[in-house]
C-alpha cells in the first residue's frame, strides 16, 4: 500500500541535501582554506577606497528627507501602474479619485520644494 506522502519523497530528499551542503561548505572550506592572514587582508575594504574618517559620522537630515519622498514617488508610481490599466473599468469616479491622490502628491511636492529640501548647497 502506497502512502499518501509518496509524492513528497524528491523534496524531502532535495531539502535535505540543500542543508547538508549548507552547513558542510563553510565547514569544509575553513577546514581546507588558505590561512595566511595579514595586516593588508584585515584591512576594511570598501569599494577600492581607503577609509577615511569616523564610520559612525552623522549623516544630514536632509539626506533622509530626499529618501523619504523617493519613497513617496516611488510608492506613487506604484498606485499609478494598477490605476491606468484599469482606467476604463473604474470610470469617472476612479479618474476623480487618481486626481486627489495626484493632486495631494503635487501640493506635497511644491511645499517641500519651496521649503527647499530638495536643494543640496545650503
Amino acid at each position: 500500500m502506497e502512502s499518501p506522502l509518496t509524492p513528497y519523497v524528491p523534496v524531502a530528499i532535495v531539502l535535505f541535501l540543500a542543508g547538508a551542503m549548507a552547513a558542510a561548505i563553510p565547514f569544509i572550506a575553513g577546514l581546507l582554506g588558505p590561512r595566511s592572514p595579514s595586516a593588508v587582508k584585515s584591512e576594511i575594504f570598501e569599494g577600492g577606497n581607503p577609509p577615511i574618517g569616523s564610520a559612525r559620522q552623522r549623516f544630514a537630515v536632509k539626506f533622509y528627507v530626499v529618501a523619504l519622498l523617493f519613497i513617496v514617488f516611488d510608492v506613487e508610481a506604484v498606485f499609478l501602474y494598477p490605476w491606468a490599466v484599469n482606467f476604463q473599468q473604474l470610470g469617472w469616479f476612479g479618474y476623480a479619485t487618481m486626481a486627489v491622490f495626484a493632486a495631494t502628491l503635487v501640493v506635497a511636492l511644491v511645499y517641500v520644494w519651496k521649503k527647499g529640501a530638495l536643494s543640496w548647497e545650503s
